[in-house]
Parts: C-alpha cells; structure tokens; sequence
C-alpha cells in the first residue's frame, strides 16, 4: 500500500451536466450456450412457468432491473445467422448448426418475433446485429424492412401472414460484429468499405429512424478506430468497442477459486478499461470534435473458464463478489465518459460469461452478485452524473497497475434524490469515508450493501442467497455538509440522499 490516508470524496453537486445514458446498463443475449434455450425462452408448452414462451422467472427477474437496450443475436453468431430461417410457423423452421459455439444445433424457435416482442414486453430498445460476414445486402435490407415498414410491399405481407400486422420500433443496427475477427477476419480498410456499402441499404421507414452502428475495435486496436473515423466516420452514428476483463486467453483461471492476489490484479485490469477509453476517444475527437458518433462498449466483462462439467464452447461460469466489483468498478467509469460513451452491454444476460441470471432445467433459478450490482445500481440510469474528487489508499497490484481501495459514482435524478454508490475494494479491512456534499441539513440518508464472508462466494442453486443486498445503516448525516459512511470490507453500497 501507499501512505496510508483517510478516504475524502468531495461530491460537486452544482457541476453536474452530463446524463448518464440509461443504455450504459444495456444487456447482451447471444445465440450461444443456454442463453436463449432454456435461459430466456422454453416454449408455450414447457413445465417450466412461462409467459408465452419466455421463462417467467427471468422474464420477471430482467423487468424488475428495468433492462434499458438488449443486444441479439450476436457475438459471433450474428455474422452465420440468416433471419429468415427463424420466421414462420416454429415447426416448419430449418434446424442450424451453431458453429461458433459449441456445436449446438439450434431449432429457431425463438427468432425476429420472438425477440422483438419480448423487448416490447419488457419496454426496452432492440439492438439488432445484422450479417456482414456471410450475408447479403439484399438480406440485411429486407430484415430492416420487415422489421419497420408500414407500407405494402413483399416483406410486409410476409410479416402479418407471420402474425405482427404493425411494425415493430427498432432504433440500434450493427452493421456486423467483430469484424476484424469472427465476423470476416477483415482490415479495417475493407471493414470501412463494407460498412459503408451495407449501412446505405439500411433504409428509415416511415417514423423509424436508425442508429447505424459499426463493428468497432478491440480493446487496445487503436488502428482500427483511426481507420473507421477516417473513412467510414460521417456514414455512422455510432461505432462498437469490445474489453473483456481478461488476463491470458490461454488460461483465463476459474471464476470461483482464486487467490486474494489475483483478486486485485482482476480489478486492476478492469480498470484499465478508462485508459483505453480515453485512447479511442481521442481518436473519435480528432474525426468527429462536435462528438456527433457514439461510442458503444457492447461487449464487456469477465471472463473465466468454463465450470468443470458444463458442455465446452458454451461459456458457462460462475459469479462471485469479484465479478460484482468488476461490474460495479466498470459502470463507475463509464459514467464520467457520458459525452462520448452511449451504451455498454455486459457479457451476457443468461447462463453465459459475466451473466445476471443462472438458469437450470429443473425451473430453478439463481441471481448473481453481478445481477445485485446492476439492481442496486439502476437509479443513476438518466440521472445527471455529479462530478467529484476522490482522494484515499491505492494498492499496487501489478508494476503497471495500481487499485483504489475505494471505488464511487454519484448522480442526481430528475426528482432532485441524490444517489451515491460506494465500492470498498479492500479485501480485509472497512474503511471510512467522509462524503462532502452540500445541503445535507434535514435530509435523510438509506441504503443497500452487497457484501459476503469470503471474496469467492457465490451464489448456487442449492443456495441461491449467499449473496445478497441488505439494509445498509452505516450512513452517517454529520452537519449541513458532510456524510460518514462506514464501509465494511469487501462491500458495494449505494445510497439514497432526499
């Protein structure tokens, strides 16, 4: 540790402009493992409790995080994935191979209406990720048609035939995913190129519009930014960036056993996702200064190795109180770079990497710490993000990599509460914190903390609560501007000031 000093965060409630994007909390779901079957949708004629097909304890479980945006259906999977095999009576609909996962062959029963309708269901914005790697133009341009037209053409009437007699809003479309890799092993040159072609055909019907998104960088490819800014900049509204938080791709370490110092150092290389931030920002900045294209981190989070006994390729780990501070770290920074970042979407929403939800095929159902973090922390979505200073311990975890023990966010929403949400990264040791933040006099403070005994706890099915959010009683109003809050070790807590 460094010198060792008591933690201040100086909160400047008067400076707040930016709105946090309520989209920064967008989920992932991904044609891949148990995500989408079995993990989202069962079928009418499952034992399992549905509503029309989709698991109703997920169903319910993502309604009451207020998922803003979900991203379908790749990943990887969108660039071998042909719409029109997943249209149609569910019986008459061609069987796939899914080659980029597993092997597994998938029946199409949950397609462009199946996912359509559970985002109206669940009152959230659709992100469709078109085919670039092995589809057409013409196949990207009738989806989109198929999707948002009104008016009376093939696709239209292929559309009600198919049971959806209006057209559905749909504002995000990939134009590809990773398409330096999965996705066309491209350059950036040709991807430019594509892009531009593809996206032209990507036509706005009647009060439709579309926020055309290119297939962006991976983690520290700096050169591919340069290149899309460059030639394809002015033709997109929003350009992707993927980071996941992993150490050696070779061997990514198990979710659930790990030792305090790889703990620290996980963290430490979540964090370095500001640093790469800031590089590809300032890429964006020299193209487009006005910030008129977006950037969408919509691939992020942990990523460990498959639990023993799972079927390989289908990506299936465990979620600890590390992954909750992973999740809780990362949606700290993204909230001060709101002028530029427009949208994350974690990896992935069921059963699949850093996922809210375990699912198994008895109907049980489990809530990650992960899943605590997005929940506690969903009132900065639209909120203002309040700047403030922040001065306390830092760990040294790597020669490059130094850890704050002490992670914050703080915003205010439109009703003028103020929420503020603390993460006490120290493994062993509380902390206490003085909070200075005008105009606390007569207010009242309340809280939530996700804390556990041991870092490597987890949530399972036989257990489902060994984690969980609790009252938090450890806020403190001590004059008309300040606030202690004592933060056990290993905690995240947020806080309600009204």
């Amino acid at each position: 540790m460094f010198a060792q000093q008591k933690p201040v965060m100086r909160v400047y409630p008067d400076k707040g402009e930016q709105v946090i994007h309520k989209e920064i909390y967008g989920q992932f779901a991904e044609h891949l493992g148990r995500c989408i079957y079995g993990g989202i949708w069962v079928g009418e004629d499952s034992p399992i409790p549905n509503i029309n097909g989709y698991r109703k304890d997920v169903f319910e479980a993502l309604k009451a995080l207020q998922v803003p945006v979900i991203r379908w259906p790749g990943g990887c999977f969108a660039d071998e994935y042909h719409w029109m095999d997943g249209i149609g009576p569910r019986e008459q609909r061609p069987k796939l191979v899914n080659t980029n996962w597993g092997g597994t062959v998938e029946d199409n029963s949950f397609g462009t209406h199946e996912f359509l309708n559970l985002c109206e269901m669940l009152g959230c914005e659709p992100y469709i990720s078109g085919n670039v790697g092995s589809g057409t133009v013409e196949e990207l341009a009738k989806w989109v048609e198929y999707m948002t037209s009104d008016a009376e053409s093939e696709m239209t009437a292929l559309r009600r035939k198919n049971g959806r007699e209006k057209p559905w809003k749909v504002k995000y479309i990939g134009v590809g995913n990773e398409s330096w890799g999965c996705g066309g092993n491209m350059t950036p040159e040709f991807y430019s190129d594509m892009y531009r072609r593809y996206q032209t055909y990507c036509r706005n019907y009647g009060e439709n519009r579309l926020y055309k998104v290119a297939s962006g960088a991976s983690d520290y490819d700096y050169n591919w930014t340069e290149v899309l800014m460059k030639n394809a900049g002015r033709h997109m509204n929003g350009l992707s960036l993927h980071y996941y938080t992993v150490h050696r791709w070779d061997n990514k370490g198990s979710a659930t056993q790990f030792a305090k110092e790889e703990y620290y150092r996980t963290l430490g290389k979540a964090l370095e996702i500001e640093q790469v931030l800031k590089n590809h920002i300032a890429i964006m900045d020299k193209y487009d200064p006005r910030k008129r294209v977006g950037l969408l981190v919509d691939e992020w989070g942990t990523w460990w190795d498959e639990e023993p006994g799972t079927v390989r390729g289908h990506l299936y780990q465990q979620n600890t109180m590390r992954d909750a501070f992973v999740a809780a770290l990362t949606l700290d920074v993204f909230h001060k770079y709101t002028d530029r970042v427009v949208m994350a979407n974690i990896a992935q929403m069921v059963n699949v990497l850093q996922s809210m939800i375990l699912t198994d095929d008895k109907g049980r159902m489990v809530l990650t710490p992960t899943y605590h973090v997005f929940r506690m922390y969903k009132v900065h979505q639209d909120a203002t993000y309040l700047p403030f200073d922040l001065i306390c311990e830092k760990k040294k975890v790597e020669e490059n990599r130094t850890v704050p023990m002490i992670s914050a966010t703080a915003s205010r929403d439109k009703n003028g509460v103020i929420h503020l949400s603390l993460s006490n990264v120290d493994a062993d040791n509380s902390q206490e914190i003085t909070v200075e933040l005008a105009g606390l006099k007569g207010k009242k403070v309340t809280g939530e903390i996700l804390m556990a005994a041991n870092l490597t706890d987890h949530n399972t099915f036989e257990s489902p609560n060994t984690v969980k959010p609790t009252a938090f009683n450890g806020a403190k109003i001590v004059g008309d501007g300040a606030l202690t809050v004592n933060l056990p070790a290993k905690s995240i807590v947020t806080l309600e000031i009204k």
